[in-house]
């Protein structure tokens, strides 16, 4: 018998986390499809409406600034609540957990940043973009892994998942510290206020949702008059939310976190990223040489994110294996862990928004900073899949460590 202490595994609710990895990913499917048609409209008659319409001015921000501060916000929220979802009670809950996907993540976004510095050490005002190989996109590369089906055990998927979790966390404070225009005291003051209100009616038990949605939309327009840039203001929200556990029932399905998570999900998935991809992947290549792509920034960027995160993540998770600091994902061979490595270079989201923060003044090196993420994601998405593809029929016994005996 179950007891209410242990609850069936079809009685218990599953997360957003556990959801992605059962889930055929089309969400990430849908977010190539956008990219590709932003393209394919970008280099059509009709681009000279497509780049006004971007540009239409209401409420005192251009459509392009409401997709990219307003809409993307609810994007950070998801990862916020993601982020704590995971570092509370989920697959980052504990040190050991943390530490193969931790060690990934760091050399993951160090290494991608000194190619980048490398390539542009010569150009000072180009050193701006240094964040921007650094950031792993999870739909896509989990709607790749998807597509690979069974070719790729579970663990790897919670790995790759995990590993870009911690990549989000890196990506949002190297936009709190490095990317913030110049800060106003009086709006930063109100945002902490507004965050004491926020975690008060936590400690006092409310569960609603209305009173942290109706204060984290005020939140959200102190925090974009504050000089940091206003998505933070999702994560900042995100880390207010109740979050309740019981005994043998992580996924409490009452819990606010819980709820909001699940309820913003389709809406982030299906709508807000697709429509960012679409606002911002559009690059007129009509005219453009193809020596463009070798250009500083753009090089720098592809070859950030295409050699830069396959290097730093496998060279540290092969070291961490090796050395007995972690174990290898269940199931899963270092070929396998190379591959999901290389994917890690699809960057699209989180690096177009970088790209966008870093040369903001600078529009006409915008679209260098997108050819460099398009061409470094697609790279990093035919590799990484060409070397997962003949996995499934490769052995299947997990790598350990030569531990010595006794």
């Amino acid at each position: 018998m179950t007891s209410q202490l242990e609850p069936s595994q079809h009685d218990r609710p599953s997360s957003v986390f556990r959801g992605l990895l059962e889930s055929e990913a089309t969400g990430g499917i849908l977010l190539m499809v956008a990219a590709a048609f932003a393209l394919l409209v970008a280099n059509s008659p009709i681009a000279p409406t497509y780049f006004a319409t971007r540009d239409l001015h209401f409420g005192g921000l251009s459509l392009l600034h409401w997709i990219n501060d307003a809409l993307m916000a609810l994007f950070f929220l998801l990862v916020g609540l993601e982020i704590k979802r995971e570092l509370v009670d989920g697959q980052l809950s504990t040190w050991p957990k943390r530490i193969l996907p931790g060690l990934g993540a760091a050399g993951g976004m160090v290494v991608p940043a000194v190619i980048y510095v490398a390539m542009n050490a010569g150009t000072p005002p180009n050193l701006l973009g240094w964040a921007i190989p650094t950031a792993t996109d999870i739909a896509f590369a989990l709607g790749v892994l998807r597509l690979l089906g069974p070719r790729v055990p579970v663990s790897l998927k919670v790995f790759l998942t995990a590993l870009a979790i911690i990549d989000d966390l890196g990506a949002v404070t190297i936009i709190a510290f490095f990317y913030t225009d110049q800060l106003a005291p009086l709006w930063l003051g109100l945002a902490a206020l507004l965050l004491v209100a926020l975690w008060g009616i936590n400690r006092a038990g409310v569960i609603k949702p209305a009173p942290y949605l109706v204060l984290g939309t005020i939140l959200w327009f102190v925090v974009l008059n504050s000089g940091v840039h206003a998505t933070l203001a999702g994560v900042a929200l995100a880390m207010t939310i109740p979050m309740r556990r019981s005994p043998g029932r992580p996924d409490d399905s009452g819990s606010l976190l819980h709820r909001l998570e699940h309820g913003l999900q389709p809406w982030v998935a299906y709508l807000v990223l697709p429509i960012f991809a679409f606002a911002n992947a559009g690059v007129d290549l009509r005219g453009m040489s193809a020596s463009a792509v070798f250009s500083d920034i753009p090089l720098g960027i592809a070859l950030g994110l295409f050699l830069g995160k396959q290097l730093g993540i496998f060279s540290l998770a092969w070291i961490a294996v090796r050395t007995g600091i972690a174990d290898c994902p269940r199931d899963a061979n270092f070929v396998q862990l190379y591959g999901v490595s290389v994917l890690c270079g699809v960057g699209f989201t989180m690096s177009l928004f970088i790209g966008l923060l870093a040369f903001a003044d600078a529009p006409h090196i915008q679209d260098g900073v997108k050819l460099g993420v398009l061409v470094g994601s697609i790279c990093s998405a035919l590799l990484g899949s060409a070397v997962l593809m003949p996995c499934g029929k490769m052995s299947k016994e997990p790598v350990v460590a030569d531990r010595p005996h006794g």
